[in-house]
């Protein structure tokens, strides 16, 4: 056994492989070689421990948390019944706002799912409170808020590991739209360039890793340099960041620590599957987690679609964890409604990719599902449906129908008149 497998109980890879309906043996191989992480604290309460990689099934995450314009713990706790109620498989806590402690503290206690955060964001919250700004973050302070953290029970967390005084060289040369959308990404590129030192979550990654390998947590190495729009796609700065990663992945694994690697983004959409293959590859074939990517630029407010567009085809092609976008994605900090709305969407794409990867019971689901359709069972159909709550709100507007058809075709109903012969026309 290597350090990865000796942190899981036999009990915990045998419900965890009977879930994802693969053997043990796979998933202690998928363990050993890293395309498979567990994400779970050593101090985890009653979150569950959560396979991602290659042959389980998708998982979705969902982002929430607070914003310096608006920080509410009951609108963060609405959000949070939200993402449980939709069937998100993980939980960011990305605040920037208000008490940052009291938020996490209130995620962490009520969250059944694993739990992630961004600790610099903290960190710069810490020094904006003091009235200092960016340029006096030290490697001291940042490291304690991610031990905090780690204490606290935090699953998993994002470090943008990638930004280097190397690849914003690399930006500086490119001619990007967007410049820098990643928060993370561009706390980090400002301090690079008002200090002139290098990242201390890169020149001190040795320590970062003995923090994460004694609290088990799962390092997801962040995307800063990822594209904010269709245009600055696949340039020099964002595949300088993916190769810097592709070398921290095989550090982390020497080390017995779990790594997932993140994705953009924004991408045209011919260029997903072979920008997924790559990544792959240069990052060791561990799990990769990509938000989306948006296809197109234009969509605001319906960006959860345009990022499950994205989502199904990075998916398929191979990527194992899905970040949701919110239909407010780039209009306003979004509520419950739309987090609700995110996490459906994603779903969706990761429903569809993990039939076309062959994932285990991802399409007997569907041929459940239409098999009560045919017989017009709505009540197994609602069992079965992605989202129940939904099916129920839609259906309630056909009750109004002679016998058991809806109010799309009623007497007309194709399934009907083939089941009864009962089609009057």
């Amino acid at each position: 056994m290597n350090n990865n497998e000796k942190r899981f109980s036999d009990d915990n890879i045998r419900i965890i492989s009977k879930k994802e309906r693969i053997t043990t043996e796979f998933l202690l191989n998928g363990i050993r070689s890293g395309s498979i992480v567990i994400i779970g604290n050593r101090k985890k309460s009653k979150r569950v421990l959560t396979a991602v990689g290659k042959g389980t099934r998708t998982k979705v995450n969902a982002n929430i948390g607070t914003s310096p314009d608006i920080s509410s713990i009951e609108m963060e706790q609405a959000k949070l019944r939200a993402v449980l109620r939709a069937g998100a498989d993980a939980v960011m806590d990305l605040s920037t706002g208000g008490d940052l402690k009291a938020v996490r503290r209130m995620i962490l206690e009520n969250s059944t799912i694993p739990v992630g955060t961004v600790p610099i964001y903290q960190a710069v919250c810490e020094l904006a409170e003091k009235g200092k700004n960016i340029k006096a973050l030290d490697s001291s302070h940042l490291f304690s808020v991610i031990e905090e953290q780690a204490e606290e029970g935090v699953d998993f967390i994002t470090v943008h590991c990638g930004i280097t005084r190397e690849t914003v060289e690399a930006l500086k040369k490119q001619k990007r739209i967007a410049g820098v959308v990643s928060r993370g990404g561009a706390f980090l590129t400002r301090w690079i360039e008002v200090n002139r030192k290098e990242n201390p979550l890169y020149e001190e990654y040795d320590r970062l890793l003995k923090i994460a390998a004694a609290y088990r947590i799962t390092l997801s190495l962040g995307d800063g340099m990822r594209p904010g729009c269709i245009h600055d796609a696949n340039d020099r700065a964002q595949m300088a960041e993916l190769s810097v990663l592709g070398k921290l992945v095989r550090r982390a694994r020497k080390a017995g620590v779990q790594v997932i690697v993140e994705g953009p983004g924004h991408m045209q959409l011919d260029q997903i599957q072979p920008h997924v293959q790559l990544a792959r590859k240069l990052s060791y074939q561990a799990p990769l987690y990509f938000l989306g990517p948006l296809p197109t630029d234009i969509a605001a407010g319906y960006d959860h679609i345009t990022s499950a567009i994205g989502g199904a085809i990075s998916a398929s092609a191979g990527v194992d964890f899905l970040c949701c976008v919110t239909p407010a994605e780039h209009l306003r900090l979004p509520d419950a409604e739309d987090v609700y709305q995110g996490v459906i969407a994603s779903r969706i794409a990761a429903h569809a990719a993990d039939i076309a990867k062959g994932i285990s019971g991802a399409r007997e689901w569907d041929d459940k599902f239409s098999a009560f359709r045919r017989k017009l069972d709505w009540k197994a159909q609602k069992k079965f449906a992605l989202d129940p709550d939904t099916f129920t709100h839609k259906r309630k507007d056909s009750l109004q129908c002679k016998g058991d058809v809806c109010t799309m075709c009623g007497e007309f109903c194709a399934i009907k008149g083939k089941t009864e012969g009962v089609l009057k026309c």
